[in-house]
């Protein structure tokens, strides 16, 4: 059986050496190559084809989220795991848009790790089982845009861009009296009351309306 290739991406040597050890014991995995940071991967990436990398979001010079998306359109047979410290959802949400094929916290990386690395092979997504509660709030979310028609979603995202009325209708070619009549709308279906909370909203979900 060939063997299953990994490349580790963590600018914490101690940490990758306690890695390392954990998944000397799945059958079959190799670590291929270890590097500190996002560009460091990018290179070795032009010189070996590994089966999975798994790299923490936090590391300089190129971060993970950036790294992650070079690699899903140049590498698209590698596999990512993100291996992290980081809880926040827009991490998650970030690395998941991204194409990233696992989410795992440091923390649970003593007992989950090997898990994460057998579902990824096996063709499956892995999400830490203390991100079970973030999933859950982004669907939630991802679900309540899912009331507005498409051209409320054009205007949320210009609402997030900073536009005002009369930009938001000179870039749609509406009436601003109809700009302000889908921002009600908005506001309504969403239950958000003025119109600050709204721009918060927008700006906080402008992820979904560009990829709507």
């Amino acid at each position: 059986m060939d063997a299953y290739t990994i490349i580790l991406a963590d600018d914490h040597p101690m940490f990758r050496e306690g890695i390392r050890k954990i998944i000397e014991r799945i059958e079959g995995a190799v670590i291929s190559g270890e590097v500190n940071d996002g560009l460091e991967l990018l290179e070795l990436l032009k010189k070996s084809s590994p089966n999975l990398v798994i790299l923490d979001i936090s590391m300089p010079n190129l971060r993970g989220l950036e790294a992650i998306r070079e690699i899903k359109k140049t590498y698209r047979q590698v596999k990512v795991l993100v291996l992290t410290m980081h809880k926040k959802k827009e991490f998650l949400r970030q690395a998941l848009r991204d194409g990233a094929d696992g989410f795992l916290l440091k923390e649970d990386a003593g007992s989950e790790l090997i898990r994460a690395v057998q579902t990824v092979r096996n063709g499956g997504k892995y999400l830490s089982p203390l991100l079970s509660s973030v999933l859950t709030s982004l669907a939630v979310e991802e679900d309540k845009t899912e009331v507005l028609t498409m051209r409320e979603r054009e205007v949320l995202k210009l609402l997030a861009e900073g536009k005002r009325a009369k930009e938001i209708a000179a870039a749609l070619y509406i009436s601003p009296h109809t700009v302000r009549r889908h921002r009600s709308n908005i506001m309504e279906k969403l239950n958000i009351k003025n119109l600050a909370d709204l721009v918060k909203y927008a700006i906080s979900q402008s992820y979904i309306l560009g990829h709507s």
